[in-house]
């Protein structure tokens, strides 16, 4: 009698830790959905819901001045109209032009970074320098440079007309170079983020591979070669996606220097979808441009993520 009361005791026992932890697990999983319920609330609603009325509005013709019950469906020809939209086109077109800022960007930012953090006194005088213009309000520098691209009474025409260049170029008033004037102030920008986070990424490659290079008779060239660029591969992966992405954001610099124009110039796809949105209200037309914004970098994302095994040393 007594084994089977001290069996029965400790089974009683055994089911009362367990529905003690069984409670309090059900305590510590309502405290964690409670901490993360903001988050999730302020994704849903800010992020997931918008992404799928775009998706179903992507569909539809309506005006944002329309009632809803106005709205018409149209199935996939938003998309149809849009690949003969010589505008969107443009936009997409320029938007690939766009592009070539990245690579450019991370070449001089990987350059400085190497030569900042090797042969130069006052290093952190040259990082803060270069990076002011990326913490600095985009709207001041886009006018400072509106300024500066002045066709006639700009600092920079004036300077080459002072070395002797008769007509130099208009910048953002000339089709031919309003694109190429946007990008360069982008990369302007954009230079002093890169070259912080190459910079960190230089420092944490082992001082021991260079030492060791330098045994074996290797130059500046071979170090940076074999050493420095496969070792900051993962910075160069990790800058190339948020590059990329962020190229295809672009939208202020573009708003206050020429809104487009002159005649579609510097017109990128976000611009457009805005102009097609807020200024012309054709809400199921602009929702078709990002879907296929959201496409087109999706995309680029995932061939990213998959090239990035043939190049990219962990």
């Amino acid at each position: 009698m007594s084994i089977k009361t001290e069996r029965l005791s400790t089974s009683s026992e055994v089911g009362v830790v367990k529905k003690k932890k069984s409670t309090l697990d059900r305590y510590e999983n309502l405290a964690g959905w409670l901490f993360v319920a903001p988050m999730l609330i302020g994704v849903t609603v800010l992020v997931l819901l918008p992404i799928v009325a775009t998706f179903i509005l992507s569909m539809a013709d309506w005006k944002f001045i329309q009632n809803i019950d106005q709205l018409q469906w149209v199935g996939f020809g938003n998309f149809k109209e849009l690949m003969t939209d010589s505008v969107f086109l443009k936009s997409l077109l320029n938007n690939g032009i766009f592009l070539f800022t990245v690579p450019i960007c991370m070449g001089i930012s990987l350059v400085l970074a190497v030569v900042i953090d090797k042969s130069v006194y006052m290093k952190s005088y040259f990082k803060v320098a270069f990076f002011m213009p990326y913490i600095s309000s985009v709207v001041a520098i886009a006018v400072v440079w509106q300024v500066l691209f002045h066709p006639s009474a700009g600092p920079i025409n004036q300077t080459l007309m002072a070395l002797g260049i008769a007509d130099p170029p208009k910048w953002i008033a000339d089709p031919s170079f309003a694109l190429i004037s946007v990008m360069l102030i982008q990369i302007w920008i954009s230079v002093g983020f890169n070259l912080i986070i190459y910079i960190a990424g230089l420092q944490a490659i082992p001082k021991e591979l260079y030492e060791a290079a330098e045994m074996d008779g290797a130059n500046a060239w071979d170090k940076f070669r074999k050493i420095t660029f496969p070792m900051v591969s993962p910075t160069s992966f990790f800058l190339l996606i948020t590059g990329i992405i962020a190229s295809f954001k672009v939208f202020d610099l573009i708003a206050v220097l020429t809104k487009g124009g002159p005649m579609h110039s510097t017109s990128v796809l976000v611009w457009h979808l805005y102009d097609t949105a807020f200024v012309n209200l054709d809400i199921g037309y602009s929702s078709a441009m990002a879907m296929i914004l959201f496409i087109i970098v999706f995309l680029i994302t995932i061939i990213q993520w998959i090239g990035q095994k043939k190049w990219v040393n962990y």
